[in-house]
């Protein structure tokens, strides 16, 4: 069945979702829909299940209980290639076991863009550079990827994404290694593909920092890693009182210069 959606259809969406590994439940059941130009948050704290919810959020496993729809159809209705070509993901951890230059590397994400026998274009070439040169990495082309500190291979994993233009961004952890500068950069990078002009892009990231989900995400899913689950627009789950439970330490609640943020008490 061949996959197509307008942009009135969201991004993703989860009906009545629930996960399970073995005896223990990640979450209950709780619903979500993604619209072009949102972002969606994934907090909660270390072994939650951030990770398994993104991929199945991603169509990498399945739900225990519900279903996923990627632009308004269920993932069976998908082709691989159709749904490598719409929706993104960028896993946790890039292991490199074998040297390729930085370009080769982010070229990879071009190939559901190629046909069975299809080589990389010059235009696959030019949006690989330009992948490169928006995570401030041009001129790094023809560096092998082992020789890269752990920051830069995660600007080159990110790059590859951009490389692969999908609508729906998935991202786990994308903050992994990198400094405040390029934090914030990467943050500002996706804010910007979600809500420029003529926007189709949503984007939903794994994240740890609670004042960085306040500050960027337009919906929040927390998990509290005893199966619990708050799922809502930001303030309405972002508040100092679910924050603590989740995470099990006092949070307090202040504004400043417009900002919300949360502090340790």
């Amino acid at each position: 069945m061949s996959a197509s959606r307008t942009d009135a259809v969201p991004l993703l969406e989860a009906e009545r979702l629930a996960l399970q590994v073995g005896e223990r439940w990640l979450c209950c059941e709780f619903s979500l829909s993604l619209a072009p130009g949102e972002c969606l948050a994934l907090l909660g704290p270390n072994g939650a299940g951030k990770t398994t919810l993104l991929h199945t959020l991603a169509g990498l496993r399945e739900p225990s209980v519900g279903q996923v729809r990627l632009g308004g159809l269920p993932y069976a209705a998908w082709s691989a290639l159709e749904a490598a070509r719409f929706r993104g993901l960028l896993p946790q951890q890039q292991p490199d076991h074998f040297g390729a230059s930085v370009l080769e590397t982010v070229l990879i994400g071009r190939h559901p863009h190629l046909g069975r026998w299809g080589w990389e274009t010059t235009e696959d070439e030019a949006i690989a550079r330009r992948a490169l040169a928006d995570v401030g990495l041009q001129g790094f082309e023809t560096r092998d990827v082992l020789t890269l500190s752990g920051g830069e291979r995660q600007r080159v994993a990110i790059a590859t994404l951009l490389a692969q233009s999908p609508q729906l961004f998935l991202l786990d952890e994308p903050l992994n290694h990198l400094d405040l500068h390029y934090q914030i950069a990467t943050l500002e990078l996706f804010r910007s593909i979600v809500r420029g002009g003529d926007t189709r892009h949503g984007v939903v990231m794994v994240l740890h920092d609670i004042n960085l989900a306040a500050r960027y995400a337009d919906h929040i899913i927390l998990l509290d890693g005893r199966g619990g689950v708050k799922a809502g627009d930001r303030d309405s789950v972002l508040r100092a009182d679910l924050l603590s439970q989740a995470f099990g330490h006092p949070l307090r609640r202040f504004e400043s210069e417009g900002r919300v943020l949360f502090l340790p008490d």
